[in-house]
Formats: structure tokens, C-alpha cells, sequence
């Protein structure tokens, strides 16, 4: 196993030519193609099943490059199924990231900051990964490869942070995946289901999970729109719901509410700490925001359908959350008992249940269970896909043995599954005493993985651009730039950073308790794990460099669009035509 990225050169070739250190593989997939496996006629259905377990070949790549070329070549070359759809795309950009931090962590929030500090503290947020996001659409559209984001690191920052940072996103998936599938089996609880049958829903959701990703990218995708299908369908009902109950109907109905839970108990329930505080969870609600990007290698037409995926988590931000929640913020006060639950997914904290039990309707709790169970599934689906996209990239760049990145005839990257699925085996933990305690500290490893992951996306766009500038290029040549452009990359960085420094503070003192030395290593032990792998990778390999030079950047390899000139005047022509049409069309096309 190779560990010793070394500071590449850039790539020398021109766009349209072929890839250096490529051989020339008559049969093999061109660049920006991937050779779909086929079922021939001649062969029993066992012989097609047995075939498409067989490897998937890329064509052999020159052994003199350095590690860091013949990792990025390998990447961009990674052959995936390219069979996710724009719906695919949509739906995981849509609803993705709506789970039980918005369903139940939004009680908590109430509980300890209060209504305003809620949407301050969510819009705040929202506003960040909504320029998180924007940068990383740019990013996707033009260099669709195996692991996205966190091939961009090694490529744009320097290797060592990108070793550091992929195997903190990698044990965060790893240990949360089988940590939803018990969260899954606990929500079952609110029908009343005799314990004893825990661990059969355990093992019925853990084979539903990761049976879904060994159907392929397309299994991911098909159950990724279902799920977030109804968990969509459910926050618009609930709006619609919530308007009605906040002008005084429903059968419990004493009047118009409106706002009157802002008034008494007020706004803010804890002060500024109580606001630092649940900034810390509106953001870690929106983790998995991401997790469209991870799809750009495995889509059809990722210069048409990512840009609109990206744009689609600007609705999210303000229909999904802000909306709901400033409902939720005039319908239960913060005050209000039934906030008070120890349990993650215990449904009863749900401040939607509340809402609804308060206003005396019957039913619609159960109706709201289900929605969290698959809104758990569904977080659960998306941290094996992420994991073992995670896998791939570590095993391209060096940072895990070579095989680990075998891909077979039908695009499933299988051993990085299987090692998905051992990890996974840990939701039968269940049945024990100490699996909070054991989950808790394994999570700690990784806790802060999201606000990593979204800092060094913010850089990578930064460090792209200033790539583009000192190889006297410009955006014309982007089929996709950030709506937010460099300025909203800074404003995110920033932002991430004032998080971090309030999850510290809060870790250290949090609201109402004494400092604890294991309630802060449970917060925030992630940061230092961060700095050891950082430090343990740079005395590894002896690789001293801190930033590549901007000059040095490979800005091409990966590209499907080859053609420079050509994609400027196709890029010209869309413009074009967009500008000819009616101003609500230009405005659909700018939010849509």
C-alpha cells in the first residue's frame, strides 16, 4: 500500500488530446466514456448473474507518473455506471438532508434557543450551505470524477489534508450507517412493539440498506427519490397543516395563535450561549447536503441535470426549513414539556407531533412515524453510497490498498461495499446495554466531518479559480459557475469557522451544565483525530508542501466536455437563447 502522494506536475497535454500515460486500448472506453456492461443473448440467466460480478477495467495507466497524476487520471477514468437521471439528482438535492435533525433536533433547538433563534440560527446556516453547495455544483460540472469532493482536496489543496479529511468522512459514514438502522428499529417503538423483537427489525433494515446499494447506482438513486418523495410530500402537508393552525383551526382550536409564543415565552430562551448553541445543530442538520455531489461520476448528463440539482437547495433552505419551522415556532412553545426527551428519534419530542397532538388531531402522529422511519432509512441508504465512494477515492489516491477499489461489470464497487457491510454489522449492538455509550465515542472520531468536508469544498473553489486565473484562463469556459461566486466561497469559510469556534464554547460550557471532560471529547474530539492523521501523513511520506502552487493545478483531467472552444460557443449559445426568452423564464432558469 502506498501512502506517499508526492508534489506532482501538471499533467501536460492539451484538451482534446489523448490522457498521457494512457495506453491505447482499442476495445476500451474513450475519455469521458464508460463501456456498459451488456447481457449477451447466448447466456443463461446464472451466467449473466456470475459475469457481472467480474472486474471492470480501466485501461492501464503509465507507472513513471507520479502518484497524485496517475491518481487523478484513475478517478476520472473510474468506470461507474453513469445511469442516475435528472429526477435521481432533484430528489437527492431536494431531500436529501431532511431527516430527524429537522423532524426531532428542531425540538431540541426550540427547547434550548428559542423561536427566533431558531430561524436566525437556520438562515444563518442555510445562507452558508447554500455557497457550500453553489461552489461545489461549479466544481461537479466540470470535473465529474470518482469521489468528488474528496478527490478535490488532494488535487487542489496537497495530499496529506485530503488523507486527513477522506478518512474522517470515511469513518463518520462508517459508523453512522449502522447507527441509523438502530434509530430505524426505535421508531417502530411508538406502535408499541414487544422489545423482544428489536433485533429482528435490525436485521430487516439492515438487509433492506445495504441490499439497496448492491443493486448499483441505480438501486441508490430509485430508493434516494422514494424516500425523499415522501419526506417532501410530508413538510408540505405539514405547511399547509400549520398555516391552517396558526389562524385558529383545527378541533382543539382556542382562537388565532400567530405569533403569540413569541411574545410569551418569548423569543429567545437562553440568550446568546442558547443561540451558539443550537447554531451548532441547525448545522449539523443540513449534513448530507453533499451527498448530490458524490453522484456527479455516476450521471447521465452531469452538465444539465447538476447545475439544477445545485440550484434546487435554495428551495429546500427556505420551503423545507424556514418555513416549517418558523410554524413550529408559533405553534409549541419552548417551554413546553413533552421537548424534554433524552431519545434522538423518540418521536413524541418531535415539535411536528406536538403540534399536531396539541391541536387534537388524531392519526397523523402514526402517519408522521412512518415519514421518520424513512427519513432514518434514508440517511442510512445515503452514508453506505457515501462510504464507499469514500473507499474508491482513498484506494485511488494511495490511501488504501489498490483492490479496494475494484469496480465490477456492472459498475458496484463491490469490496468497498463489503467493507460497508462489516462495518454495518455493528447495528446488532442493539441488543446490548452500552450501545449508546460505544456509538457516542466511535461517532466522537468523526462528529465534525461535515463542517470539514464543507470548509474544504469552500477551498478547493478558491484554490480552482486562482488555478484558472494563473493559467490565464476564465470562467467562460465553465458549463456552470457559483451564483454566489468567489465571495460566497469566503463568506462559507468564514462562516464554518465562527461554528467551530461556537461548537468549542459550547462543548466546553454547555448551556445549563458544568464543564465536563468526556461531554467535550464527545463534541469535539474529532478535530484533534483530524490534526493526527494531517500529522501522521506528512511524517510518512516526508511531503512538506502546504499549498500546490496555483500554476501547478490540473484543471483538465476529468472533463467530459474536451473540446474548449466548442464548449464556449455551446456555453454562448445557451446564454443566448435563455436571454431571448420571457423574463419569468430567465427567472425560472436562474432559481431552477
Amino acid at each position: 500500500m502506498s501512502l506517499s502522494p508526492e508534489p506532482q506536475e501538471k499533467l501536460d497535454y492539451k484538451i482534446g488530446e489523448t490522457l498521457p500515460g494512457v495506453d491505447d486500448i482499442e476495445s476500451g472506453p474513450q475519455q469521458g466514456e464508460i463501456e456498459e456492461y451488456s447481457c449477451a443473448s447466448n447466456k443463461s440467466w446464472f451466467e449473466d448473474f456470475v459475469d457481472g460480478f467480474r472486474e471492470r477495467r480501466i485501461p492501464e495507466i503509465d507507472p513513471n507518473l507520479s502518484p497524485n497524476e496517475r491518481a487523478i487520471l484513475a478517478s476520472s477514468r473510474a468506470p461507474l455506471n453513469r445511469t442516475l437521471k435528472n429526477r435521481h439528482l432533484q430528489m437527492i438535492a431536494i431531500g436529501g438532508s431532511i431527516g430527524t435533525g429537522l423532524f426531532v433536533g428542531s425540538g431540541k433547538a426550540l427547547r434550548i434557543g428559542g423561536p427566533a433563534a431558531v430561524i436566525i440560527a437556520w438562515t444563518l446556516t442555510g445562507s452558508m450551505v447554500y455557497s457550500v453547495v453553489q461552489a461545489l455544483g461549479e466544481l461537479c460540472v466540470a470535473l465529474p470524477v470518482s469521489g468528488s469532493y474528496l478527490s478535490y482536496v488532494s488535487r487542489f489543496i496537497e495530499p496529506s489534508f485530503g488523507f486527513a479529511l477522506a478518512y474522517n468522512y470515511l469513518l463518520g459514514n462508517l459508523i453512522t450507517a449502522p447507527l441509523e438502522i438502530i434509530s430505524a428499529s426505535i421508531t417502530v417503538d411508538f406502535w408499541g412493539v414487544d422489545p423482544k423483537y428489536t433485533e429482528g427489525f435490525v436485521a430487516l433494515f439492515f438487509v433492506v440498506i445495504y441490499g439497496i446499494n448492491f443493486f448499483g447506482v441505480k438501486g441508490y438513486g430509485e430508493a434516494e427519490f422514494i424516500f425523499s418523495l415522501i419526506k417532501v410530500l410530508a413538510v408540505i402537508g405539514f405547511i399547509f397543516l400549520g398555516i391552517i393552525l396558526t389562524c385558529g383551526g383545527g378541533p382543539n382550536s382556542a382562537g388565532y395563535i400567530g405569533a403569540r409564543y413569541w411574545y410569551n415565552p418569548g423569543g429567545f430562551a437562553n440568550g446568546f450561549k442558547g443561540f451558539a448553541s443550537i447554531f451548532v445543530t441547525s448545522a449539523f442538520s443540513f449534513a448530507g447536503t453533499e451527498y448530490f455531489a458524490l453522484a456527479a461520476a455516476e450521471s447521465k448528463n452531469p452538465r444539465k441535470d447538476l447545475p439544477r440539482a445545485a440550484k434546487q437547495v435554495f428551495w429546500r433552505i427556505t420551503l423545507f426549513y424556514l418555513i416549517s419551522l418558523t410554524l413550529i415556532g408559533c405553534l409549541v412553545p419552548y417551554t413546553n414539556d413533552r421537548l424534554f426527551a433524552a431519545d434522538s428519534v423518540d418521536i413524541t419530542a418531535s415539535p411536528f407531533v406536538i403540534a399536531i397532538t396539541e391541536a387534537g388531531i388524531g392519526g397523523l402522529p402514526s402517519v408522521l412515524n412512518v415519514v421518520i422511519l424513512f427519513a432514518v432509512l434514508s440517511v442510512g441508504n445515503s452514508c453506505v453510497f457515501a462510504a464507499s465512494r469514500a473507499v474508491l477515492a482513498l484506494s485511488y489516491y494511495g490511501f488504501l490498498p489498490s483492490k479496494f477499489a475494484y469496480i465490477d461489470q456492472r459498475g458496484r464497487p463491490l469490496i468497498a461495499l463489503v467493507i460497508c457491510l462489516i462495518f454495518g454489522l455493528l447495528c446488532f449492538l442493539a441488543g446490548s446495554s452500552k450501545k449508546g455509550v460505544v456509538f457516542d465515542w466511535m461517532l466522537a472520531l468523526s462528529g465534525l466531518s461535515s463542517f470539514f468536508t464543507w470548509g474544504s469544498v469552500c477551498v478547493c473553489h478558491l484554490r480552482f479559480r486562482m488555478a484558472l486565473r494563473a493559467q490565464n484562463r476564465t470562467t467562460d469556459e465553465l458549463p456552470f459557475t457559483a451564483q454566489t461566486g468567489i465571495w460566497g466561497s469566503i463568506y462559507g469559510c468564514i462562516l464554518i469557522v465562527v461554528v467551530l469556534c461556537f461548537q468549542f464554547w459550547v462543548a466546553l460550557f454547555p448551556v445549563g451544565e458544568k464543564p465536563n471532560a468526556g461531554a467535550f471529547f464527545e463534541e469535539y474530539l474529532s478535530f484533534p483525530v483530524l490534526l493526527v492523521f494531517y500529522a501522521g501523513h506528512k511524517l510518512y511520506t516526508r511531503n512538506w508542501t502546504l499549498l500546490i502552487p496555483a500554476k501547478d493545478l490540473d484543471i483538465d483531467t476529468g472533463r467530459r466536455d474536451v473540446d474548449i472552444e466548442l464548449l464556449k460557443q455551446e456555453i454562448i449559445e445557451e446564454r443566448d437563447y435563455i436571454k431571448s426568452r420571457s423574463v419569468w423564464y430567465r427567472v425560472y432558469r436562474f432559481w431552477c
